[in-house]
């Protein structure tokens, strides 16, 4: 069992689907597994709560419940509205869904632009209809980049130009950011609070808990080849660690070289249209 009384299992979800373009396939689950996930946690007595819920506690407001959940989604794929949203609202599940904004197209036209390779995404007119519909909508970067290996200019149109590409087509405020590929660094999280951006979740392969860090929640990545046991382990409370704990070394290691080969080959300087300053 986890050395924690209250681990959370914060889940990532990315593409759920039958048929997912190859590059996103090894992160996709079919709609039947997915299924069979939501009623495993419902079957386990966790309670499912929104995302906000987890922040609030994490900085001081009401405690969590003692058996609680989190469902997240990253990118911003086309089957969240046509596959996910409907599963969700027949169960009264609450989610939030991140969006690479630059993946996101208006209604019939091409997206504005991102690292993603092509497939199927969500447009501006589904999102406003899922965030009526009380989905939490969150951003994941303009572009899906690397921002721990980002020189500042760049860093901060990736981050602040997230948040105010939602909010002009949302007429609202966004809180909830995710980081691209679950990088990020002390630089990239101080970037995301002073942007406005009041939590941020990482991909840690581990359970969050009311101790975590707001601007680093931890999550647990479900993939194609996820094994039912283990997710049932994740319903109950074991099989990973539980956060907050420090960065290993090797991930430091890997962010230093990851950051060498960008500034190396110009992809980090690659500019993006003019933004407003943040």
């Amino acid at each position: 069992m986890s050395p924690h009384p209250n681990p959370v299992p914060v889940f990532l979800y990315h593409s759920v689907s039958d048929d997912p373009p190859s590059w996103i396939a090894p992160f996709t689950v079919t709609p039947r597994v997915f299924t069979e996930q939501l009623d495993r946690i419902i079957d386990s007595g966790r309670t499912v709560i929104p995302l906000e819920r987890l922040v609030g506690a994490l900085r001081g407001g009401p405690p969590l419940p003692p058996w609680c959940a989190v469902l997240t989604f990253d990118d911003g794929f086309a089957d969240f509205y046509w596959t996910v949203a409907p599963q969700l609202t027949e169960r009264g599940l609450p989610a939030t869904l991140y969006l690479t904004t630059g993946a996101v197209h208006a209604p019939g036209g091409p997206p504005g632009g991102s690292l993603l390779p092509p497939a199927p995404m969500l447009n501006w007119r589904q999102v406003s209809t899922l965030d009526a519909y009380g989905i939490g909508i969150g951003g994941h970067s303009r572009t899906h980049a690397q921002l721990d290996t980002l020189p500042r200019r760049r860093l901060c149109a990736e981050i602040a130009g997230c948040k105010r590409r939602i909010e002009d087509v949302l007429g609202h405020p966004v809180s909830a950011f995710s980081y691209p590929h679950g990088y990020s660094s002390p630089t990239v999280r101080r970037a995301v609070g002073a942007a406005g951006w009041t939590s941020a979740t990482a991909a840690l392969r581990a359970f969050s808990s009311p101790a975590d860090d707001p601007l680093r929640i931890a999550r647990l990545t479900v993939t194609a080849d996820t094994p039912a046991d283990l997710f049932r382990q994740w319903t109950e409370g074991h099989g990973a660690p539980v956060a907050p704990f420090r960065e290993p070394l090797h991930t430091t290691a890997w962010r230093l070289y990851r950051r060498s080969r960008a500034t190396l080959s110009g992809r980090a300087d690659r500019p993006l249209p003019p933004q407003r300053p943040c």
